[in-house]
This record gives structure tokens, sequence and C-alpha cells, in this order.
């Protein structure tokens, strides 16, 4: 941990931007760990089950762009309740109504993705109190709510198992409630925010090349994570034969792995810079993911393969948000939004391809073959700007690791 870091900030900004992500991520991947029943429920095909699992992820990418343009104009805090109360009031709706069709579980995806834009409320709810030599550190912890998906995947079977998956909808907002009122407690905004721009001028950063590197990077950190943590339920059902409380397990030991990490690579990329973070994150994820390509013969294999991937993503989305502030400062809250949108696309065609793998060779294995070969591209396209980057960044002057 920096020297100094807990003297900095705000904590109490910092724990409630935690466990508000933390909780708003749980939810948001909560179809992944029911896939199994709720399939079987419905009657979907694989290519259903993978979209189904996947249009969370998307509808989080696009209300992420809007989050990030509503934090630089009311504020995150603000922005942060609008979202956790329509989740609430949708995950009400959808237990008292029901869902039952693929269709409902299509529309249900579509609230949940306002739990997923969260992101984008997050981290520049904690990352304007933090100077640029505890960036990595302070969204680091922020971002490590993702481990909220390992809640989901810990508990949605079980208690989907107990009491009906209809009912996991309903037993969801009960810790959601309880969260909400605690971000309202502790949570503040940063003091001297970016002046409000106009709503053009919140996408200026698209003109420059740097937001889009960092729009394909994240998408393959990101998009690799929260894709495997939606899909990883069906894959051990449909591939091993586990049923879904096991798949729940195996999952969340995955997620867990992947979101322990997160601050450390926020906190290693701090000490000898986010692009040398990344670069070994791609190489060790495209590895494993090629292993996995090959079809492991024995769950405690595939389990191994897919923990080693999700450390290395992991890694990987602190090491990105690291280097994001440091480049786009006066523009963190839409960068937030712009990067966070690139990563829920990467997730929505990880958790797709799959399902469409499937669908049509009988084997999910072509999916992660192709991701691999992104996470190679992702290396390549690095290499090639570390360097202007590094000559650059004014921060680099100041004594921040690029």
């Amino acid at each position: 941990m920096n020297k100094g870091f807990w003297n900095a900030g705000h904590r109490p900004t910092l724990f409630a931007a935690f466990l508000y992500f933390d909780l708003a991520f749980m939810v948001w991947v909560l179809l992944g760990p029911l896939a199994p029943m709720i399939s079987a429920d419905l009657g979907l095909n694989a290519a259903q089950k993978g979209f189904m699992v996947a249009v969370p992820t998307l509808a989080g990418a696009v209300l992420r762009l809007v989050n990030g343009l509503l934090v630089d104009r009311i504020g995150p805090k603000r922005t942060g309740a609008i979202g956790q109360i329509i989740v609430m009031v949708g995950l009400l709706s959808a237990y008292i109504m029901g869902v039952h069709s693929f269709g409902g579980t299509i529309a249900l995806g579509v609230i949940l993705g306002f739990a997923g834009a969260s992101f984008a409320v997050a981290l520049p709810l904690a990352s304007r109190w933090y100077g640029p030599e505890h960036q990595g550190t302070a969204m680091g912890i922020a971002g490590m709510g993702n481990s909220g998906t390992v809640l989901a995947s810990l508990f949605a079977p079980l208690l989907a198992k107990a009491f009906g998956w209809n009912a996991v909808l309903g037993l969801a907002v009960i810790p959601l409630a309880i969260v909400f009122v605690i971000y309202m407690a502790l949570a503040k905004d940063a003091p001297n925010p970016p002046a409000p721009k106009s709503a053009l001028a919140y996408l200026e950063p698209l003109k420059k090349a740097d937001a889009w590197w960092f729009m394909l990077f994240y998408s393959v950190t990101f998009g690799g994570f929260v894709g495997l943590a939606a899909s990883l339920s069906i894959y051990f059902t449909d591939q091993f034969g586990l049923t879904p409380v096991m798949a729940g397990y195996c999952t969340a030991a995955c997620v867990f792995a992947g979101s322990l990490v997160r601050p450390m690579g926020g906190a290693l990329s701090d000490r000898i810079g986010g692009t040398k973070t990344l670069m070994a994150v791609y190489l060790v994820a495209a590895a494993a993911l090629v292993a996995i390509s090959t079809g492991p013969s024995t769950v405690a294999m595939a389990l191994g393969l897919f923990v080693i991937a999700m450390l290395a993503l992991g890694a990987g989305n602190g090491a990105v948000f690291q280097l994001v502030p440091q480049r786009f400062k006066e523009e963190i809250g839409v960068m937030t939004g712009l990067v966070g949108f690139a990563g829920g696309v990467g997730g929505f065609y990880l958790a797709s391809s799959l399902g469409i793998a499937k669908q049509l060779t009988g084997s999910p294995q072509m999916g992660f073959l192709i991701f691999a070969a992104l996470a190679l591209i992702a290396f390549a396209s690095l290499a090639g700007v570390k360097g202007r980057w590094r000559a650059t960044w004014p921060t680099a002057l100041a004594g921040a690791r690029i």
C-alpha cells in the first residue's frame, strides 16, 4: 500500500463506493448463476442461455455512458442513488409479476444493466478524492466491488434451490436496500469537481486516440472477467454435469480470485507502472484461455485454468484504471463511462459467443480461443503505444508511473 494512502482522500466515501459497487455487481450477474434453473424451466437452448446472461452486460455497457455523463453533470452520489432505486424497483416488479418467457429474461436483463452501470459512478466517486500517486490503489479498492459476483455465485443457487429462482429476485432487494441507506449516509462528492460542460463536450475525449486504446484494453480485461463470471455456471453444468449449486461454488472461486487481485493490480501498477502490469496480464490470460479452448478433461483442471485467467484479468482491471486518471483526470467521469462501456461490450461478446459456439459446434471452446487472440492483439497494441505515453504524459514528470 502506498505510503500515506490512508491519510489521503476520504475513507467513508471509499468504503461507500466499494459497498455500493459490490452489491450492484451482485445483482448485475444474477442471471448467470440462476441460468441453469431458468433455462430448464423455460426450455432455453444454448444460444438463448448465452444471450440471456450477456444482455445485462450489454445494457450495463450502454448505461455506463449515460452515468458517465450524469456523474460530471449532477455528481456521482446522486447518480448512484438514482440507479440503485431503479434496480430495486425493477427487481421487486419482476418478483411480484414473475418471469415466464425468454423475452421476460431479456427485459429483466436490461433492468439489471442499471446495476452494471454502477461502475461509472463508484470509480469517479472514489477517484476524485485522490491524487495521481494514489489512483491505482484507490481505484483498485473501489473496483474490488466486482467481488459482488462472488456473492451471486455462492448464494443465488442455494436460495433458488430452497425457495425457487424467482424468489431470489425479491430477496436480493433486502441487501440492496440496506446498502442504499449506508451509501446515502457515508458517500460524499469530492470538492472542486470539474465544471459542467455541454453535452457534446463530454464526447471530446473520443477525439483522442488514447481514449480508444483504453477502451480496447478494458474490453479485454474487464470483458473477460465479467463475461466469464456470467458464463461459468453454464459451462460447468453443461460440460461436467455439475449441479447448479456446485457450479456456483466453482464460479465463485474463479470470480473471487479475479476480484481479490484488482486492488493488487492497481497497487502494483502504482509501483512498476500500469503498462508493464498490463502486458504481463495479457500474456498470462491468453495462455490460460488457449489451454481452456483445448477442452480440459476434468473439473479440477478447468477450474485451475479459469482461476489463472481470472487472476490475470482482475489484475488487468486494476492496471487500466491506474492509467486512465493519469491521462484524463479532468474527464474521469465520462472516461469511466466510455471505458466501462467498452468493458461491458467485451463481456457481452464473450458470454454470447460462448453460447453461439456451443449451439453451432456442440462446444464453447472456439469462443475461448477467439478471446485469447483478442488478448494478444491488446498486448501488441500496448507495446506500440507505451513509449509515447511515457514520453508525453505530464504525470510521468510528476513521479507517477505509467
